[in-house]
């Protein structure tokens, strides 16, 4: 059994511990309530343009926007929206996964060709990558400072810029969507070119009548590249909900999982406490007797 000093010292070590997995909890706690404002604020307004651009896009002729252009994908961009602090449980190593998976099932002739590039959204999908030699293009990690929309967008516009010069024939993008402080999924979608509707919303929007006003060609110049860029935007927002959500919950476990084990150092300590008075009445109670003997 270990000494009483060791017992004590762990006891103190795992409560200075529980003390700021608490406190990390309360903070995250704070964090995610303004981030949970945040995008449920952004997600109908998003979701509602996507929808429209969906339906639009019946009406658009091919080759009407270089965001629509299908192209074989022989050059890969994968965005990666992490974050820039770990103790978030498997919120990181969920989603660098997720995007490991995807270039593995879908683009792996490309990545043996060299022709996978990464923007990493957060530090720490921006040091995986780094680390593994994957061609990661800028550093985005000061975005969580002064997350708005105004930042993202120049991430989204050099991306677009990209995809038009031809530098990228596909962009996909990889991130947290966030449900609740508990729950995140964790969704792979195409941002580029922006994806066609499914059959069941191409049924839909045959059954609409658009009068397009101004011309088409303005809006497709004005709505296309906005859905884009809030379609990133949401998509950071999510994330970022999402890693205060994990984090308060991987917080609060540790928390309740240093109470535990307390619990058990306190009953080793008492149990050694216990011994070792034993052993000293032990002690004098022999050496009382061996002195009466006398």
């Amino acid at each position: 059994m270990a000494n009483l000093k060791e017992v004590r010292n762990r006891i103190s070590s795992v409560s200075s511990t529980q003390q700021i997995t608490k406190a990390m909890k309360m903070v995250s706690a704070a964090k995610l309530k303004r981030a949970t404002n945040a995008i449920i604020q952004l997600r109908p307004y998003a979701t509602k343009l996507k929808e429209l651009l969906s339906n639009l896009s019946q009406s658009l002729e091919d080759g009407s926007s270089p965001y629509l252009q299908e192209r074989e994908p022989v050059r890969v961009l994968v965005i990666v929206v992490s974050s820039n602090r770990g103790l978030a449980g498997a919120f990181n190593t969920n989603v660098i996964k997720t995007a490991n998976n995807l270039i593995a099932e879908k683009y792996s002739k490309q990545l043996a060709a060299g022709n996978v590039s990464i923007v990493a959204i957060g530090k720490k999908s921006q040091e995986y990558y780094q680390r593994r030699k994957y061609n990661v293009i800028g550093n985005n990690n000061d975005l969580y400072l002064a997350l708005n929309f105004e930042n993202t967008s120049k991430i989204t516009e050099s991306i677009m810029q990209g995809f038009v010069n031809g530098d990228y024939d596909r962009v996909e993008l990889v991130y947290n969507h966030f449900r609740n402080a508990a729950v995140q999924y964790l969704v792979a979608e195409q941002l580029l070119p922006v994806p066609k509707p499914a059959k069941e919303e191409e049924v839909k929007a045959s059954n609409v009548d658009y009068i397009l006003e101004p011309s088409q060609q303005e809006i497709v110049e004005q709505l296309i590249p906005k859905n884009i860029k809030i379609q990133l935007y949401r998509a950071v927002l999510d994330s970022n909900a999402s890693e205060h959500g994990a984090r308060m919950t991987a917080m609060d476990k540790a928390t309740e999982n240093a109470g535990d084990l307390l619990k058990a150092l306190k009953l080793a300590y008492n149990q050694a406490r216990q011994a070792a008075i034993t052993t000293e009445l032990t002690e004098i109670v022999s050496g009382a007797a061996a002195l009466s003997s006398n």
